[in-house]
């Protein structure tokens, strides 16, 4: 995902963990009104059913990787 300026995404909740690491820019990862300042090369793990959402700081790069588990 990337964002330009003033861009970012509302305020979710997922049914599974997600990892966020941040590629290029800076951003703020809110989780659970707890923020955290992140940076290129850092990365976050946003558990899940927890509300989350994301305030880049500038134009801004990210992968994000939806963890699912399985139960056999």
């Amino acid at each position: 995902m990337s964002f330009d300026s003033g861009e970012g995404l509302t305020e979710k909740i997922s049914p599974f963990d997600t990892y966020a690491q941040i590629i290029e820019g800076k951003a703020e990862i809110i989780i659970d009104k707890v923020s955290h300042h992140l940076k290129s090369g850092d990365g976050i793990i946003i558990p899940a059913y927890l509300p989350n959402h994301i305030k880049p700081n500038g134009r801004f790069k990210m992968v994000l990787t939806i963890i699912k588990s399985s139960i056999d």
